[in-house]
C-alpha cells in the first residue's frame, strides 16, 4: 500500500520540476548570445566612435561611399572634406570608415 502511494506521488514531483531545465537552458542561451554577439558589437561601436572623435583637421579620411579626402572643418555632426583643391563636401561623421588595423 505504501509503495502504491509513492508511485502516485512521484509524477507530481517530476511535473513540478520539469520546467527548471527548460528555463535554465533559455537563460544559458541568452547569456551565450550576449557574450558572443551583443558585447563584441558594442565594443566595436565604441572603438569606432572613439576613432571618429579623435579625427582632427588635416586628417585624410575615406567615406563609406569610397570618397577620399582631407578634413577641412569639424562641426557637431558633420565633417567638411576637401576632395580636390576647391571642392569641399560635407559628410556625416558616421559616414567615415576605418579598416580593422586602424581600430586596434
Amino acid at each position: 500500500m505504501y509503495s502504491l502511494f509513492l508511485l502516485q506521488q512521484q509524477p507530481q514531483q517530476q511535473g513540478a520540476m520539469s520546467w527548471l531545465p527548460t528555463v535554465g537552458m533559455i537563460v544559458l542561451l541568452i547569456v551565450i548570445f550576449y557574450f558572443f554577439m551583443i558585447r563584441p558589437q558594442k565594443k566595436q561601436r565604441e572603438k569606432l566612435q572613439a576613432a571618429r572623435d579623435a579625427l582632427t583637421k588635416g586628417d585624410k579620411v575615406v567615406t563609406a561611399g569610397g570618397i577620399h579626402g582631407k578634413i577641412v572643418e569639424i562641426r557637431d555632426q558633420t565633417f567638411v572634406i576637401a576632395v580636390e583643391d576647391n571642392t569641399h563636401i560635407e559628410v556625416e561623421k558616421s559616414a567615415i570608415t576605418f579598416n580593422e588595423a586602424a581600430l586596434k
